[in-house]
């Protein structure tokens, strides 16, 4: 067949599909010149009209009571909400359905038959606008709820074969793979099932992962990234396989991925490897606090290319795996969550050097989250030009606490220590020396003319 040919094909099926489905829609508006069929098309109308009213009366109600309502979960906060939302069509779909029961017990089955479908359709609409509530992605749920509609009332008015039949004569040849619009939407559904369900799954054995306390920080990040690969690996070759895509012909693809992350990913390939290093030789993990350069922190999240190190003033850093990997990072919380901190400090020489020392280590251990069976210690490190100078060394086992406000209480308990015990903290000191024929001269006398 020659490509002419295989373009009239389509086209001719299209034509007949629509000369069908116009006969079919003529013979549907002959059929409301009845007065039966006319008459359910009437009584709809009617129920919207009622359902509308008795709407704008009770949503107020309704919504005056919901406000009164505390302690409730907050999904079923949520689906109060949306059936506050959708109120005139719930109570659009209980009326119908009411009339469509007492109309079949009073006469035949023919003469609500429009009203069955109506209700059918209504009730089906209705049903998704709760179920694609579930969805969080706003655009992702519209599409979800219109397609949905779409196929639910082609279904309801038995049209899904014509329907069918149009979308797959619209198609792609590429050797000896066909891909038609049918075979799109069937593998676009199929997998947005199957991703929604490995989203689930993933997201559930997370929360239980994370609840486990028998399983270290970095372990369970490295389980649950591990287990969304595998779900959702799974669920992508699986719907293709289903939709019948050839996965044979992945392998060039796959190639052609190798290539390119040879070349154009290479930063992204090495962040990814060493965000797998760190989690297995868990040098850091979770709530660690560590230092990279200027960067003073604590590990809030491990992600699969980056690791978020969350700072005292709030800022949130985001470090490629791949600096923790080949840079120098101090992890103050690595095997233990004990920090020493050092402070300098002098005083004069007047001053008793033991007493000195001794008077800093009570200061020092009076101050909090300074740990008291790891008692501080004094020693003098040098005799400096104008002062004594000395180290004092202290433990703590709060690091995400912070480190500069705990140095700055142990300087405050010093000064108010060293003030209450006369100890002087010097000023500089020089010493001038006036050589032999120096004339000293004021300001004042040298602003004066000679």
């Amino acid at each position: 067949m020659n490509p002419d040919e295989q373009t009239e094909a389509p086209l001719d099926q299209v034509q007949e599909i629509a000369l069908g489905l116009f006969a079919r829609s003529e013979a549907f508006l002959i059929g409301l010149l009845r007065p039966w069929n006319a008459y359910q098309l009437i009584i709809a109308l009617g129920v919207f009209a009622v359902a509308h009213v008795l709407a704008a009366i009770l949503k107020p109600r309704v919504y005056e009571w919901m406000r009164g309502l505390e302690g409730l979960p907050k999904w079923q906060m949520r689906l109060l909400v949306i059936m506050h939302r959708r109120l005139r069509m719930i109570l659009f779909v209980l009326i119908i359905w009411l009339i469509v029961a007492i109309m079949l017990e009073v006469t035949w089955p023919s003469r609500s038959y429009i009203l069955g479908v109506i209700a059918d359709l209504a009730t089906a609409w209705l049903f998704i606008v709760f179920a694609t509530r579930l969805i969080a992605n706003g655009f992702l749920r519209a599409a979800v709820r219109y397609g949905a509609w779409a196929w639910v009332t082609l279904t309801i008015l038995g049209l899904t074969g014509d329907a069918q039949t149009v979308l797959d004569s619209f198609a792609l040849s590429v050797g000896e793979t066909r891909i038609s619009v049918w075979l799109v939407l069937q593998a676009a559904v199929t997998l947005g099932l199957l991703i929604f369900v490995a989203r689930f799954l993933a997201t559930t054995t997370s929360a239980r992962i994370r609840r486990n306390d028998e399983i270290s920080p970095s372990m369970q990040v490295l389980a649950i990234k591990f287990l969304q690969v595998v779900l959702y690996g799974t669920a992508f070759f699986y719907g293709l396989k289903l939709v019948g895509v050839d996965l044979t012909g992945l392998a060039v693809l796959s190639g052609a991925i190798g290539v390119g992350l040879g070349f154009g990913l290479q930063k992204v390939v090495s962040n990814l490897v060493s965000g797998i290093i760190i989690l297995l030789d868990k040098s850091i993990k979770p709530g660690d606090v560590i230092s990279l350069g200027e960067t003073f922190g604590w590990i809030e999240a491990l992600g699969a290319r980056y690791v978020s190190v969350v700072t005292r003033d709030g800022k949130e850093y985001l470090i490629p795996n791949e600096d923790l990997i080949t840079g120098q990072v101090v992890n103050w919380s690595h095997s233990n969550e004990f920090v020493r901190l050092d402070i300098y400090f002098g005083t004069a020489y007047q001053d008793d050097p033991h007493r000195v020392r001794r008077i800093a280590i009570d200061a020092a251990a009076g101050v909090t989250r300074v740990l008291a069976f790891k008692p501080p210690v004094c020693h003098i490190v040098g005799f400096g030009d104008s002062s004594v100078d000395y180290i004092l060394r202290f433990w703590i086992s709060d690091p995400t606490g912070g480190l500069t406000n705990i140095r700055g209480n142990v300087y405050l308990a010093l000064w108010d220590a060293f003030r209450e015990n006369d100890i002087s903290f010097p000023y500089p000191q020089r010493e001038v020396k006036v050589l032999d024929g120096s004339v000293l001269r004021t300001t004042s006398e040298r602003a004066l003319p000679e």
